[in-house]
């Protein structure tokens, strides 16, 4: 299972994940939350060789490694690849379990981290990290403050989607910053119309995951519309009428091309998601993200009052 090609990190696009991002680990968690750590470290060197099963996260890693090989066939010598770290709050001892499931499930993962109790995310920035998924909110935050695209993934039960990698973004306080939806919760929908009319030839601040989509963005413009294996959704409550023009104004500015652009006028995503059958959702909507989960479409949330 030994990585073929060495990635570079100030090429790739690192994503890194935590353990119960990938794993379904909630057995364990509960078992550490309840009888402590050292019961939790026992349980997982017992069970060191039985693989742990597939997490929310695990289809979009496992669809990076789709992406990566038919950018390898275009070019044998690209560096541009995703290059996925494991990041745990596990001790080194209790983490061989983690290792041995990702061999078993056949994943690429180039480095495994296990902090123990410190706070992982300190090591986001060394590893020149663009994406940090984990099901641990704190984590998420520090990530977020730290100036790094990251989103908090709960577990839940996932449908197995095609092998193109499908990501869908939200717009306001996902892709695009807050401001507007500060307008809307302050002063009401006509207002919020208002600003965005007054607004509409000056682009959007760029929000928490703007860095990770640009990224991808980046990697996607290498195929054609056609054989790509990367496919990108902006799923947004925003009118297309009212609202709709300022972001794409934003993003023709930004140079990021999005393949599908939703504008829902706060209709529910859940029916629109079920037919996209994306990898990952990213909303900062926690009635979104319920939605999208009752569907069996893999969720993360970016929360916006850390």
């Amino acid at each position: 299972m030994e990585d073929q090609v060495q990635k570079d990190p100030n090429e790739a696009l690192v994503i890194a994940v935590t353990t119960r991002a990938i794993f379904n680990l909630e057995e364990e968690h509960q078992l550490f939350l309840t009888k402590g750590k050292e019961e939790y470290v026992k349980y997982q060197q017992v069970n060191e060789d039985k693989p742990l099963e597939q997490g929310t996260a695990f289809a979009f890693i496992q669809a990076t490694q789709f992406v990566n090989e038919k950018l390898l066939e275009r070019n044998p010598e690209e560096k541009g690849l995703f290059d996925v770290i494991i990041l745990s709050n596990n001790s080194p001892e209790s983490g061989m379990r983690i290792i041995n499931s990702a061999k078993q499930h056949g994943l690429e993962i180039s480095k495994f981290c296990f902090v123990s109790d410190e706070d992982s995310t300190q090591y986001l920035k060394s590893h020149n990290v663009k994406l940090f998924l984990s099901a641990d909110r704190t984590d998420v935050c520090n990530a977020l403050q730290r100036g790094v695209s990251a989103a908090l993934i709960f577990q839940q039960e996932v449908q197995a989607p095609c092998t193109q990698l499908r990501v869908v973004f939200d717009g306001d306080a996902v892709l695009f910053s807050d401001e507007t939806d500060r307008v809307f919760r302050e002063k009401g929908l006509s207002e919020a119309l208002e600003y965005e009319r007054a607004m509409e030839a000056v682009p959007m601040g760029e929000g928490p995951l703007k860095a990770f989509a640009m990224h991808l963005g980046k990697m996607r413009k290498k195929f054609s519309q056609e054989d790509s294996p990367i496919r990108t959704y902006l799923v947004t409550a925003r009118s297309g009428r009212d609202m709709g023009i300022r972001a794409i104004k934003t993003l023709r500015e930004w140079g990021l091309a999005i393949d599908e652009a939703f504008f829902m006028d706060g209709a529910p995503k859940g029916p629109l998601l079920s037919q996209i059958q994306p990898h990952i959702f990213f909303d900062d909507g926690l009635h979104n993200i319920q939605g999208a989960q009752d569907i069996g479409i893999p969720s993360a949330l970016v929360p916006c009052n850390c």
